[in-house]
């Protein structure tokens, strides 16, 4: 009912919002918990909404091999995350962490430009409502149930290493925060960019399922370097690697269950970026809790994450085979 358009000018308009305020709130009022909090919830909204909008409205531009374009498209994601970190980390050392309120201020400005270019790009309009699958007939799938699964377990195999990359630095190279940002979870973000873009580059040469069960094992390989290595240069090693392992799981789930239920619709992809963002959740707690029970020990954490690379391989052998249904 509301297009795709509009929704996705209104979510980088929340975005923007998002960024403002938590320049603003937290001088303005007295719970600083609540003054971070609200532009943070406003924020997701807008990036809640970019993630569902976004993969459906490329993947509905004619074309051949979109799983390509997919790839091609979660790249600019991780290019994205190596801007931030690499320019906000330039930010603080040239001005100082004290005025950090300025620096979602100028964040501020790359959705603000976006809801006018989304205000004109070209698209092509959402599926008609006779034409889309119903929610029911989705869930009635089983395998609409083990894209869903791939997705949870691709955002976790992603964000389970991604997100304590940082604080691994940190502690097992005695560096500090700018140092450990850069080691971390920028290497993590450029070798899953790389693997996105050499797949948006060559994957008309290349068949999905092996390259994402390649990408299972190597990962479950990253996990036992990290947690296994004796040596802390070896365990951030075994980080950047895994970044490069992880890069096709999210848009080659995508673009799997796209090929195979070709009528899904945003709906569809709304669901399967739920289950991600549920994995991107998930992931990293289950690394915290099963750390915290072992004296804080991030190795034994990421030992236990090795679960969903495993998952993730056998979702993709189960569904290799599927003709596509409407």
């Amino acid at each position: 009912r509301i297009g795709h358009r509009r929704a996705v000018v209104l979510a980088q308009v929340f975005s923007t919002l998002g960024l403002l305020l938590l320049g603003i709130l937290p001088y303005l009022l007295p719970n600083a918990f609540v003054a971070i909090l609200i532009p943070v919830a406003m924020s997701a909204v807008g990036g809640g909404l970019l993630e569902v909008l976004v993969s459906p409205i490329v993947e509905s531009l004619p074309g051949e091999h979109k799983e390509k374009a997919m790839s091609l498209l979660h790249s600019f994601y991780c290019w994205g995350h190596v801007a931030v970190v690499l320019l906000s980390t330039a930010y603080f050392a040239l001005a100082g962490v004290d005025n950090w309120r300025y620096l979602p201020f100028l964040w501020a400005i790359l959705p603000l430009l976006n809801a006018f270019l989304y205000a004109k790009v070209p698209m092509q309009p959402p599926l008609a409502a006779h034409e889309r699958t119903p929610l029911r007939a989705l869930f009635s799938r089983k395998l609409f149930w083990v894209f869903l699964l791939m997705m949870i377990c691709a955002g976790a195999s992603e964000q389970a290493v991604s997100q304590w990359a940082s604080t691994f630095a940190e502690k097992g190279l005695g560096v500090s925060k700018a140092i450990g940002d850069l080691a971390g979870p920028m290497a993590f973000a450029i070798l899953m960019g790389s693997a996105r873009a050499f797949y948006g580059k060559f994957g008309d040469k290349i068949d999905l399922d092996k390259f994402m069960v390649g990408s299972g094992l190597l990962c479950i390989g990253s996990y036992l370097l990290i947690s296994l290595s004796p040596l802390p240069q070896l365990s951030l090693l075994g980080c950047a690697i895994c970044g490069l392992s992880v890069g096709i799981m999210w848009p080659g789930s995508f673009s799997k269950a796209s090929a195979v239920m070709r009528n899904g619709g945003t709906a569809m992809f709304a669901l399967l970026a739920l289950g991600g963002d549920l994995g991107c959740s998930g992931g990293p707690t289950l690394v915290g809790y099963v750390s915290s029970m072992f004296s804080e020990d991030l190795k034994k954490g990421i030992f236990a994450a090795i679960v969903f690379p495993v998952l993730l391989i056998v979702g993709t052998v189960l569904s290799g085979k599927k003709r596509a249904v409407k």
